[in-house]
């Protein structure tokens, strides 16, 4: 009897094994990294500019401010001098994950140019996200339709920020140090301390 009742406690121990919850999957770890930043700042640089307008970038001090997460959603504001206007708004969504730009003026009021981005197409890896844009942003900016933000987390190392244009040779980089936090800097545009 004894014997029986140890082959049935192994066997159900091997069954409480087998049905354990699955790995999580590579966006739940992108997310989770993403998660672990949250209230804390740090000082990057432009590593890649293909654009005259990139130029505005070069030299400038660049401050990514991981301010603001839910369980939804993270807000990553991007300070580059002096200027606030840019906040990148990472959501989860029943399909993936939502890169979108949140451009504002000094005043507070949206830019003319505002809450473009796109969608994650498939599962990523655990350090790296694309963000394909969306028909808003094809309709605001036709020249973006082939337009691909890239979203690296490495814990430890780098956060990146970068955007190809498909077909084209625009490309853009920015990267931070995950090493060395620098303090937090204001609210950007449009948001108070509060929020």
């Amino acid at each position: 009897m004894r014997g029986t009742m140890m082959v049935l406690c192994c066997a159900a121990l091997m069954g409480c094994r087998a049905s354990a919850p699955a790995a999580a999957t590579p966006q739940d770890a992108f997310w989770a990294s993403l998660q672990a930043l949250c209230g804390r700042a740090y000082g990057g640089r432009m590593a890649v500019g293909s654009a005259p307008a990139d130029t505005a970038f070069a030299g400038k001090p660049m401050v990514m401010h991981v301010r603001r997460c839910t369980e939804t959603e993270v807000q990553v504001p991007f300070h580059v001098g002096d200027d606030h206007s840019r906040t990148w708004i990472i959501t989860r969504t029943a399909a993936g994950l939502r890169l979108k730009h949140d451009h504002r003026h000094a005043d507070g009021s949206e830019d003319r140019v505002t809450q473009y981005g796109g969608d994650t197409r498939g599962p990523g890896t655990a350090s790296t996200q694309e963000f394909h844009a969306d028909a808003h942003t094809a309709t605001l900016i036709p020249a973006a339709v082939t337009n691909v933000w890239t979203v690296e987390v490495v814990p430890g190392a780098r956060f990146a920020y970068a955007l190809r244009r498909e077909g084209t040779d625009r490309r853009f980089r920015v990267e931070f140090d995950l090493t060395r936090r620098v303090p937090p800097p204001p609210a950007p545009w449009g948001y108070s301390d509060g929020d």
